[in-house]
């Protein structure tokens, strides 16, 4: 909006120039979602708090977690909230991946918020069951995986893996199949990761300034050739959102550090996942995204191979899944558990921008 009005005016006031760049417009968009987290934050949790919107927990989680229940939740409102307003302040609103991303995080937000509410109006972990919520999600995946394929450009069904400078397979059709999977499995494990206070929302933080760094990139004819990564046009707009969703995950974690005042909820976990793989696919980013956000992946992995050895072996590998239970339930107290978790991250998203010249 600010670059449709005011950049115009650069024909009487040149410092108004600075908003065509997207580093000036990515910093200020980071900034101001920031400020409406932590202006809003006070409200809306107590807002929350009014309507007893408060968290059930499972009874066969570890005991330290019973004297959350209660704790609002359906947090994940203030950042999707801080998020439009933000882009839509200070994003090209010309640009339609711009709009794409903005639909996948309000549509699985949706989702995420139907789930969130049953939960808390039924009092117990129960929301949508399982084969809504899943269904749900594949047709918001499907639809974002049909409007990339149809208009995605050219060379989107392209498949690069990190290490090889060119595609190593087009998928042509099976591209949208393998589309709907990245996004339902990503959206899924982010949500299985949001366990401890503040485990998800800073492990996030690292995965949309990697992204962040990545649409940047790739939005750039020269970076992008000198680096040998598909050049994707449009898509350094990409950053500004990306670097809105850091601001909007920071001012969220101001409330939500240990000891959490407020949860995410599936409103955000179930969107934020989601958009993570909306933009990995536009950028032609589907496989280093599993490096990228290789701590969500871990802990997706553990719930599926404590279900596959519990049903064929009738035996447990992890003491609880997802992982993060089982350090717990090792020892760790949760902050420990939460810190070494950013950590890892962190390593995840170096090692993941350190394969853009290895190859």
């Amino acid at each position: 909006m600010f670059l449709e009005f005011i950049y115009p005016l650069v024909r009487y006031f040149t410092p108004v120039n600075v908003f065509q760049y997207l580093t000036f417009r990515g910093a200020y968009a980071a900034l101001t979602t920031l400020l409406l987290c932590y202006l809003l934050g006070p409200r809306i949790i107590e807002a929350l708090r009014k309507l007893k919107v408060g968290q059930s927990i499972r009874d066969d989680g570890p005991r330290t977690h019973l004297k959350k229940g209660g704790t609002p939740t359906m947090g994940g409102v203030m950042i999707l909230l801080s998020i439009i307003l933000s882009v839509l302040l200070w994003q090209d609103l010309d640009n339609p991946k711009i709009w794409l991303c903005l639909g996948s995080l309000a549509a699985f937000g949706a989702i995420g918020y139907v789930d969130d509410y049953l939960k808390v109006t039924r009092k117990n972990s129960d929301g949508l069951p399982g084969w809504v919520k899943f269904g749900a999600q594949i047709v918001v995946a499907l639809t974002v995986a049909l409007v990339l394929y149809f208009f995605g450009g050219e060379g989107i069904t392209e498949l690069y893996v990190p290490f090889f400078k060119n595609p190593l397979v087009d998928l042509g059709i099976l591209w949208i199949p393998f589309a709907v999977l990245l996004m339902v499995g990503e959206s899924n494990a982010v949500n299985l990761t949001d366990g401890l206070d503040g485990l998800a929302t800073g492990l996030l933080i690292w995965v949309f300034i990697t992204l962040g760094i990545l649409s940047y990139l790739s939005g750039r004819a020269d970076y992008s050739a000198y680096l040998g990564i598909p050049y994707i046009p449009g898509a350094g707009e990409l950053t500004v959102f990306c670097l809105a969703a850091v601001g909007a995950c920071v001012g969220f974690l101001w409330f939500n550090a240990h000891p959490a005042e407020v949860f995410m909820g599936d409103v955000g976990s179930l969107s934020l996942g989601g958009i993570i793989a909306t933009v990995s696919l536009i950028i032609k980013k589907e496989i280093l995204i599993l490096i990228i956000g290789g701590v969500f992946v871990l802990e997706a992995a553990s719930v599926i191979l404590q279900v596959l050895s519990f049903k064929l072996f009738k035996r447990r590998i992890f003491k609880m899944a997802p992982l993060h239970h089982h350090f717990e339930l090792s020892g760790w107290v949760e902050t420990k558990v939460v810190i070494r978790f950013w950590i890892l991250g962190g390593l995840f998203a170096i090692i993941a921008l350190s394969t853009l010249k290895i190859q």
